[in-house]
């Protein structure tokens, strides 16, 4: 009989970000300050560093998918949290394991572009996503300029609402971009639910945000929270880790994702 593992288990599916501010080593930072475990495939290796992106090189589709069947045999993840993907292939096996895996909460975090503006997706890959991928995803989390991309809409309740119709449950769409004095997030559901949430802006500009409040909401789901309360929780925490962001190299800063571990 397939035992039952003693901490919550989240599968990360993203890039690998060499200089720890975003991808797996953010997801997995992000997972583990909420004492759930995470467990990674890297979809993309990425060159870059606090400064920017220069290159990617995405992995091959077979790797990926034999990696995450391992695992989803393995260890039972109760939620999957998808970042950078690499490709158009990769992206179709993640529909495939999603579809033999009707139960699994699934986060999306569509990175269309690194933190410092450089784009990582194509023509290609634009298209899985909108045709595919975000309708089977029980929560999206773009920011305004990626929800934008992906619909035809502008402002934010426009963009959410044509993401729920192509197929997503929820969608969080976030306002670090906006030129606001605060970050104003506003979370929707197919079902008609909203809620909004102001937070104070942050001066600074953080590597690997995004990143952290997909995963940190991704293992809150895992441990058996609503959406609204772990979307809610896991602002508190993003900003706390943004809050308390610390200096690795000459540009963005890197969240202090386990803040709350350290004395």
């Amino acid at each position: 009989m397939k035992e039952v593992a003693d901490r919550p288990v989240v599968l990360c599916v993203g890039g690998h970000d060499p200089s720890g501010g975003a991808g797996i080593l953010a997801d997995a930072e992000a997972i583990t300050a909420a004492r759930v475990f995470p467990v990674t495939v890297i979809s993309v290796v990425t060159e870059q560093d606090s400064c920017g992106l220069s290159r990617i090189y995405p992995q091959s589709a077979e790797q990926v998918e034999g990696q995450c069947r391992r695992l989803l045999g393995d260890c039972m993840p109760r939620a999957l949290k998808i970042g950078m993907v690499g490709s158009s292939r990769v992206i179709r096996v993640l529909n495939n394991l999603i579809d033999e895996n009707p139960d699994l909460p699934v986060i999306l975090d569509p990175v269309l572009a690194s933190g410092a503006g450089e784009q990582v997706v194509d023509a290609a890959m634009l298209n899985q996503l909108k045709q595919n991928l975000i309708r089977r995803s029980t929560l999206i989390t773009p920011n305004l300029p990626e929800a934008q991309t992906l619909t035809a809409g502008r402002s934010p309740t426009d963009c959410a609402e044509s993401l729920l119709a192509g197929g997503a449950r929820w969608v969080l769409v976030t306002g670090t971009h906006d030129n606001t004095i605060d970050v104003t997030n506003r979370l929707f559901s197919a079902e008609g639910f909203q809620q909004t949430w102001t937070w104070p802006r942050l001066e600074a500009e953080f590597h690997g945000s995004g990143c952290t409040l997909a995963s940190a909401i991704a293992a809150r789901l895992a441990l058996g929270m609503t959406m609204p309360d772990a979307v809610d929780e896991a602002q508190a925490y993003t900003w706390e880790a943004l809050k308390h962001a610390f200096r690795i190299g000459r540009c963005q800063l890197t969240p202090n994702r386990l803040h709350a571990l350290t004395p």
